[in-house]
């Protein structure tokens, strides 16, 4: 009877060779499969994929391919919204001192910090990695860490060094032949720098203009419409109403088939021939513009359109369409429970009332703007003046006082808006001043509600009457609809380090 020997040194080498072999290829395959999902959405795939890939990776004796397999499951851990858990495991695929010098790592740290939001630790990785992609010639790569940095600069409200993160991608882009990056780089810096006093308005309109000269690079209508809209609002934050007129009627074509851009659009550009006056027109964009956010349930969008309707209804001489216009803001403010909005609406209303001599409405809408104002902190100045008018009204029903003067429909300086982008004097009075623009007593102008935000970018028109908190320009999601999955996720990720 023969017994079997056991298995030679070179079978058991031949074997284990096989084996690893057999362990990589499951790696890669998950890896692969792992990427697949990131790009279809599919983020709880993506995550058990590269979870598997690790595990396997651990039978390994092959640092490398552990150290790969940490970096991707760090990566997608951050883009599935769960950056803590990236962080340790990106700090795991690359400890020591050779981290600082792996471009990709220092991104993704970047895009782990910002998310845990730290600010300040982002904007070191995210700069540590611009330098080490310019070592490598890697304009693209180069341009997006500029970009997050200047993102993070904004957060802090740092406006120059953001400016200078932003004209500083654009370079890349330019440089990798990327001039659709270049343009929303540009975009991004000019509605910077007017956050800034540290430009002049001639640096502004020279930045808007190169974006504007790179228009033709730009293949995807959605982005060239967003685009011209971020320039055409930046534009009435200079005061420079003509030209902003000329980029949202530009964006009409490019946001025809995306809806909330298209609202947007037609908002403003009606807003900014309010501004210079072309009352006729205005209307006609303000009732489309409310008409469509009204079907896209944008109640509080859709009564601000009505705000601008009332103005240019009023100077046109059609006060009874003034007033309907303003009671439809009413009930759209009420509907959002927007308290001081509602306040200036039924004050507005009433002095619509009071040009048609209908003193008892006016004197309603008066009591009713007080009774609302106990909802609004530091009123103050605003209850004063109301009871100034509603005083005076009632004075003038019972015959002791001369018939009242309804003030201009103009927005009230007690209430501008909370952290509003307007520019200082360098604006209306510095060099570069366009020779279009108008005094405030040539155009009707008041000081003019500048609202651009991550929801909805819109200038309001001195007509307007909703004055709200800004939120600090960012990127160029900016009214976006959300962008297709294929493109989203910004980490990166590698097949083997």
């Amino acid at each position: 009877m023969t017994t079997l020997s056991p298995p030679g040194e070179e079978e058991v080498k031949v074997r284990r060779k096989t084996e690893e072999l057999r362990k990589m290829e499951d790696i890669e395959e998950l890896t692969s499969t792992g990427h697949k999902a990131l790009q279809e959405g599919r983020l709880e795939d993506a995550l058990r994929c590269f979870k598997d890939a690790l595990k396997t990776a651990t039978q390994l004796q092959d640092s490398r391919v552990l150290r790969a397999c940490s970096f991707n499951l760090g990566a997608a851990y951050v883009e599935a919204g769960q950056p803590n858990k990236g962080l340790d495991l990106l700090r795991q695929a690359q400890p020591g001192p050779k981290a600082d010098r792996l471009p990709d790592l220092q991104f993704n740290l970047g895009l782990a910090h910002n998310a845990l939001g730290q600010s300040w630790e982002a904007a070191a990785f995210f700069l540590q990695a611009a330098q080490l992609y310019r070592s490598q010639g890697d304009g693209r790569s180069e341009g997006d860490a500029c970009m997050e940095l200047s993102h993070c600069y904004s957060r802090t409200q740092d406006w120059s060094l953001a400016v200078q993160g932003f004209l500083r991608a654009a370079e890349s882009y330019k440089m990798a032949a990327m001039l659709d990056s270049a343009a929303t780089a540009l975009k991004e810096a000019g509605s910077h720098m007017i956050q800034s006093d540290e430009f002049s308005q001639d640096d502004i309109s020279a930045v808007l203009t190169e974006c504007l000269s790179l228009t033709d690079s730009i293949g995807d209508q959605r982005i060239l419409g967003e685009l011209y809209l971020s320039v055409g609002v930046s534009y009435c934050r200079l005061r420079c109403f003509q030209e902003a007129v000329q980029c949202f009627q530009l964006a009409l074509g490019p946001a025809a088939q995306c809806p909330p851009l298209l609202a947007s659009v037609l908002h403003n550009l009606g807003a900014a021939l309010n501004s210079v006056g072309q009352f006729s027109p205005a209307v006609g964009y303000h009732r489309l513009a409310a008409g469509l956010y009204g079907s896209l349930g944008c109640r509080g969008d859709q009564a601000r359109c009505f705000t601008n309707l009332a103005f240019a209804c009023s100077q046109l001489g059609d006060e009874e369409e003034a007033a309907e216009s303003f009671i439809l803001a009413l009930q759209g403010f009420r509907d959002t429970e927007d308290h001081l909005a509602q306040v200036q609406v039924c004050e507005s209303l009433a002095e619509c009332y009071l040009k048609q001599s209908k003193q008892q409405k006016a004197v309603q809408l008066y009591k009713k703007a007080l009774s609302t104002l106990s909802h609004c902190q530091d009123s103050g100045g605003v209850q004063d003046r109301l009871v100034e008018r509603l005083t005076a009204v009632l004075k003038m029903s019972v015959g002791l006082q001369r018939p009242v003067r309804p003030r201009p429909l103009r927005p009230h300086p007690q209430s501008s808006p909370v952290g509003q982008n307007v520019r200082k004097g360098d604006i209306t009075h510095g060099p570069g001043t366009a020779a279009n623009q108008q005094s405030d007593e040539q155009s009707g102008e008041g000081s003019g509600e500048l609202w651009l935000d991550r929801g909805n970018s819109h200038f309001d028109s001195d007509t307007s009457l909703v004055q709200q908190e800004e939120a600090t320009p960012t990127s160029s999601r900016d009214v976006r609809e959300a962008t297709p999955l294929l493109t989203r996720w910004r980490s990166r990720f590698c097949l083997l380090m």
